[in-house]
């Protein structure tokens, strides 16, 4: 079983910032590079709850489509899915998946 507190060391120490939120008390926000996740202890350890999403203000944007085309919406709030920006996610999601399994 792992650590939580090593693993939010580790993902630290590999840059991440770390948050709480008032409105989710029982998770932890990971962010780099406005990319967010939210983890939360489970029996191995911390792990993602949901999907990470785009850092919208102080909420999350989830990927979704709008008019065809990919953007990351927070309730009426849209920010459009580039290319460079779904790559972001994905190695933020990449990374932080391979600092949770160690």
């Amino acid at each position: 079983m792992n650590d939580p507190a090593e693993q939010l060391q580790r993902i630290y120490l590999a840059g991440f910032e770390l948050q709480t939120f008032d409105r989710f008390p029982k998770c932890v926000g990971v962010v780099r590079d406005n990319c967010i996740a939210l983890l939360v202890p489970g029996a191995d350890g911390m792990q993602m709850l949901g999907t990470p999403g785009w850092r919208m203000g102080e909420v999350m944007g989830v990927l979704t489509e709008y008019g065809g085309r990919p953007v990351f919406q927070a309730k009426q709030e849209m920010v459009e899915a580039t290319g460079e920006r779904l790559e972001t996610l994905r190695r933020f999601r990449q990374d932080l998946e391979e600092l949770l399994k160690n």
